[in-house]
């Protein structure tokens, strides 16, 4: 999949690459990052939440600058998976600033994203409306820190440098998050339960209540598909957890068989 976008922005061409450097900035700007990991001036790990129809999941992210005139141009390679479905990626990445009049500067980026695996299952009118969501969300981020301002929900992540102890915050406040528990380990061929905290009694769905499933439960698949009869309108919520990467599934009840097939290809 290519992807060629084009926008202007209210500042000098040095202010923007300054900006695109700034691991805090990028932190702030893209859409559903967790965190940064800073290994090098060129080197970057990065957890990043991504929602893609009705599948929700993490991905770890290897990015590395490989080519680079300042203030004009940058081109960046880079690699990501993510294990609980089976999924992979590869992208390689183009910006080009050009300095306009009146202290504008148009920034156009050229990307080639790969997907492998069950994501790459998605159609390419799929993968296309989740990439222009998420480069919207990040023009309008951009445009709010060069004025100065706070992107909404950015305190939350956090830029580490490798071989620090310290989380910097990437919107200049400290984060009170806690750091999330480690699962036990499971079997072989098993998944590890989703959290060790309790889950709540209710979960709902867009409003309607959802059933819950738990798929370290030994009797999940005989309590989800069998029993009482599905209702109209439910879900089957499934929250599966492999190492640092959580996937979201909510699948209607009315598709249980579907989901079923599913599971059994995640689960081998």
């Amino acid at each position: 999949m290519e992807i060629e976008k084009v926008l202007t922005v209210a500042a000098p061409a040095a202010r923007v690459w300054d900006m695109l450097l700034d691991p805090t900035v990028m932190a702030s700007c893209v859409p559903g990052m967790k965190s940064i990991e800073v290994i090098s001036d060129v080197e970057y790990n990065a957890v990043i939440h991504v929602k893609i129809s009705f599948i929700s999941a993490k991905f770890k992210l290897k990015t590395r600058i490989v080519e680079q005139r300042a203030p004009e141009y940058l081109r960046a390679e880079g690699t990501g998976e993510d294990a609980s479905v089976a999924s992979s990626l590869k992208q390689q990445s183009e910006i080009f600033l050009t300095e306009l009049p009146g202290g504008q500067t148009e920034l156009r980026t050229k990307v080639r994203v790969d997907v492998l695996g069950r994501l790459g299952t998605f159609g390419l009118s799929v993968m296309k409306t989740k990439a222009d969501r998420m480069w919207e969300e990040f023009s309008q981020n951009l445009a709010t820190r060069l004025a100065g301002g706070e992107v909404p929900g950015a305190a939350g992540v956090t830029v580490t440098r490798a071989g620090a102890p310290a989380a910097v915050p990437a919107a200049g406040t400290a984060s009170s998050r806690p750091a999330a528990p480690t699962p036990a380990s499971a079997p072989s061929g098993q998944p590890t339960a989703a959290s060790t905290a309790p889950l709540p009694e209710r979960v709902t769905v867009n409003g309607t209540e959802a059933t819950r499933v738990s798929v370290s439960d030994r009797g999940w698949w005989s309590r989800l598909f069998g029993g009482r009869a599905a209702s109209p309108g439910r879900n089957i919520h499934i929250e599966l957890r492999r190492g640092d990467t959580v996937l979201t599934v909510d699948w209607p009840v009315e598709g249980a068989s579907e989901c079923a097939a599913w599971m059994r290809e995640v689960l081998k």
